[in-house]
């Protein structure tokens, strides 16, 4: 069989993410994808940027109609934060996205403050004009190292992003740091079967200890399986056309290569609680 040019195209764009998911490689064109991401899908109803998850049967979480197109990001939003009660705590979300999650929970669960925290100062300026919230602010700011003095937060919120990081250890070091006695560190994201027990190992570094851990990739690909079609119609409608595949692997609609790696057991995605001692 002939491949046109395009298809051709599409096909080593796949290919390349799936090699370089494993490598040091990915971390730096998702340095630049995200940015272009926010870009292309800076439009004010992309407000979630992180996977989904939906329970057998439904979770059925009660939300607003402007929220329910989002439905299964902000359901892994809430399985993360509502581990513990943030009512009147002041709380920092690292790598808070668009947004979307920082402005639900502010609304939803009555945290005394919410600071989102986000590398990308395209994406800080993008949720500074998008989300007015009491209580809320939106800071630029490194993961790695967090512009707050010691002791700052009750809870610190962390979804879906620490895969990225170049230095997880430093990472989780700085939330120690920042948590004041008794704080919550509330944690959700992904990683490759092989770096489970790496992963498991770093988090409860002290003061860090660990309370809770659940594996939710069941929930997540169902998440995912639902909302691939509103992902699918973004795509298409906001990515040139020798981007759609890579969109579709970044979005993790059914069928990618993050997708069927999470279904067969290659990747694993999982919920922590974490308190400082």
């Amino acid at each position: 069989m002939v491949r046109t040019p395009s298809e051709t195209l599409e096909k080593v764009g796949s290919e390349l993410v799936y090699r370089i998911s494993a490598l040091p490689l990915y971390k730096k064109v998702f340095k630049y994808w995200y940015p272009y991401m926010t870009r292309r899908m800076g439009d004010d109803d992309v407000v979630f940027l992180n996977w989904g998850y939906e329970q057998d049967p439904p979770l059925g979480l009660k939300l607003d109609e402007s929220d329910e197109q989002n439905r299964y990001s902000i359901q892994l939003y809430h399985q993360t934060a509502t581990q513990i009660d943030l009512a009147g705590k002041k709380v920092l979300e690292v790598s808070c996205g668009h947004g979307g999650g920082a402005s639900f929970l502010a609304r939803t669960l009555k945290p005394a403050s919410y600071t989102g925290l986000d590398f990308n100062p395209d994406g800080v300026a993008f949720c500074q004009r998008r989300h007015k919230v009491p209580g809320l602010e939106f800071v630029q700011g490194d993961a790695m190292n967090l512009p707050f003095p010691e002791d700052s937060f009750d809870a610190v919120i962390n979804v879906e992003a620490s895969h990225i990081y170049p230095d997880f250890a430093q990472f989780v070091r700085e939330v120690g740091r920042v948590l004041r006695p008794g704080g919550h560190f509330l944690h959700t994201d992904f990683r490759n079967k092989e770096d489970i027990t790496s992963w498991q190992q770093t988090l409860p570094t002290p003061p860090l200890r660990l309370v809770n851990e659940r594996d939710i990739s069941k929930e997540v690909v169902r998440g995912l399986y639902l909302n691939s079609p509103r992902s699918n119609e973004l795509i298409n409608e906001r990515l040139p056309f020798f981007l759609r595949r890579f969109g579709r692997e970044f979005a993790v609609v059914e069928g990618s290569l993050f997708y069927r790696d999470l279904e067969r057991g290659e990747m694993t995605y999982r919920i922590f609680d974490l308190v400082k001692d």
